[in-house]
């Protein structure tokens, strides 16, 4: 084989070699460059996924913290509300006891003044009867005083010592229609009766 042919056949092959060892080399870094592409690519996917659940867990803390605080809110402000209105009952309450209190004094001191008013109209009414009846009693005892000393005592003896139907009529002749006179064994009742000695009906 000539020597040139050899040269150029060793070139040939140590080039051939050269460059499948420079595409081996390549090919390692290419598949090494795609490793670490792929290993980041998955750290990042599983930072990504971290970074995610995160915000997932952030925006159901922050929707959990909303939600507490409006029910909360609405909680306190039911609160509140119930306390008004209970106070305000109670108050209502308060209000209608003192006027019912007040309505039940009041009807309770008018009933005390009417009674008071009735027993002193009674008590006048019975002093006034009381009144009336001693002044009847002073009259009649004043006629018959009057009677007794304008007929005599001795007029009264004999009237006393007839018979009854005389005296009733000697009696009636004198006015006296409501006295008995007595000689101690036969009365004479001149009191204005159903049975009895009788006055002029």
């Amino acid at each position: 084989m000539p020597f040139k042919k050899s040269v150029q056949l060793a070139i040939e092959i140590t080039t051939k070699s050269q460059e499948a060892e420079a595409r081996h080399h390549a090919e390692r870094l290419e598949q090494g460059a795609r490793g670490v592409l792929e290993r980041q690519k998955i750290e990042d996917e599983s930072l990504a996924e971290t970074s995610r659940r995160e915000l997932l867990g952030l925006q159901a803390k922050s929707m959990i913290v909303e939600s507490t605080g409006a029910a909360t809110a609405e909680a306190n402000a039911t609160s509140a509300a119930q306390q008004i209105h209970g106070e305000a009952s109670v108050e209502q309450a308060n209000f209608f006891a003192e006027a019912q209190k007040l309505k039940s004094t009041a009807k309770l001191a008018l009933m005390k003044a009417t009674q008071e008013a009735e027993i002193d109209y009674q008590r006048d009414l019975n002093k006034l009867e009381i009144k009336k009846a001693k002044k009847l009693a002073e009259i009649e005892a004043d006629k018959f005083k009057a009677i007794v000393d304008s007929i005599g005592a001795n007029t009264l003896q004999n009237i006393a010592s007839s018979g009854p139907t005389l005296q009733q009529q000697m009696l009636q002749s004198l006015g006296l229609k409501s006295f008995m006179i007595t000689d101690g064994t036969t009365p004479i009742n001149l009191f204005n009766t159903a049975g009895g000695v009788v006055g002029p009906k």
